[in-house]
């Protein structure tokens, strides 16, 4: 990533440029990129090719201020965070289904970020509802977080209260909680972008991917909040969990909260794809 690539993704954050690659500054990046990025999947059913390589990634997310599903927001940020200066790896993940069954092999992208004033960081802006801050890698106790109460454990057969069906346990293999709810179980060794490639290719084309079942648009908000756009259906919460939900009517009113509450410009309503469409 060039000087001007990373100037351009500090604007679209609304943040200076750090001037080192602090904890203090990792936080402020990965909260502001929250709130400024959504997490979508618009593409799968508007027909857009989805590439994981940098470039692509940054256009998309930059360039045409887009936001993305966790390879694409997860890829495009590590690479910010290396071009400022930070030691990034890509850690590959499996979801918890329903925080009981782990999904496929390279389910899920997140970083693991070390910074100049020492501590390693799980950063992960591409997992929907999750921390807002960066948690630390190595703490085994419970770690307060806007969003909630998260722990990182070392996981085992029995770590999640997972009835069974997720394969050989890894040594150095760690579970990411919520609460009380297995979020997803993490390998600790780094990977590089294209690894993720199978796993982007499934969830944007298989019948049972969630993804290419629903359609989702989310963001942070700047008071700890969250919206969410799910096809015509638009959710505010508030920091305190309570909930408000109203339909919208029609293709402009759609297409006026993509643009007005979540930066993203359509030129059409996207609606959810058949599983086999062209587009990934």
């Amino acid at each position: 990533m060039n000087s001007a690539q990373v100037d351009a993704y500090l604007r679209r954050l609304g943040v200076e440029h750090p001037a080192w690659p602090t904890v203090d500054a990792l936080r402020e990046l990965h909260l502001r990129h929250l709130q400024t990025v959504p997490f979508e999947n618009l593409s799968i059913h508007l027909g857009e090719e989805i590439v994981l390589e940098e470039k692509r990634l940054l256009d998309k997310v930059v360039g045409a201020r887009r936001g993305g599903f966790c390879y694409e927001l997860n890829g495009s940020f590590g690479a910010l965070l290396t071009a400022l200066g930070y030691d990034v790896a890509l850690l590959a993940g499996r979801v918890y289904g329903d925080g009981e069954r782990l999904g496929i092999p390279y389910d899920h992208l997140a970083l693991r970020v070390r910074t100049v004033d020492g501590g390693d960081w799980l950063a992960d802006v591409g997992f929907g509802a999750h921390s807002h801050l960066p948690l630390a890698f190595g703490e085994r106790g419970e770690q307060e977080d806007p969003a909630g109460t998260f722990r990182i454990v070392e996981a085992g057969p029995d770590a999640a209260g997972v009835r069974g069906g997720h394969g050989t346990v890894e040594a150095a293999d760690l579970d990411v909680f919520r609460g009380g709810t297995a979020q997803y179980r993490l390998e600790v060794r780094p990977r590089a972008l294209g690894d993720f490639v199978a796993g982007a290719w499934w969830h944007g084309t298989s019948p049972v991917s969630h993804f290419t079942r629903s359609l989702v648009c989310s963001r942070v908000t700047r008071d700890g909040g969250r919206i969410t756009l799910s096809g015509r259906r638009f959710t505010t919460t508030a920091a305190d969990g309570t909930r408000e939900e109203r339909e919208l009517g029609t293709d402009e009113e759609v297409l006026g909260a993509y643009r007005e509450r979540f930066g993203i410009a359509l030129d059409r309503v996207p609606t959810v794809r058949p599983p086999g469409s062209d587009g990934l």
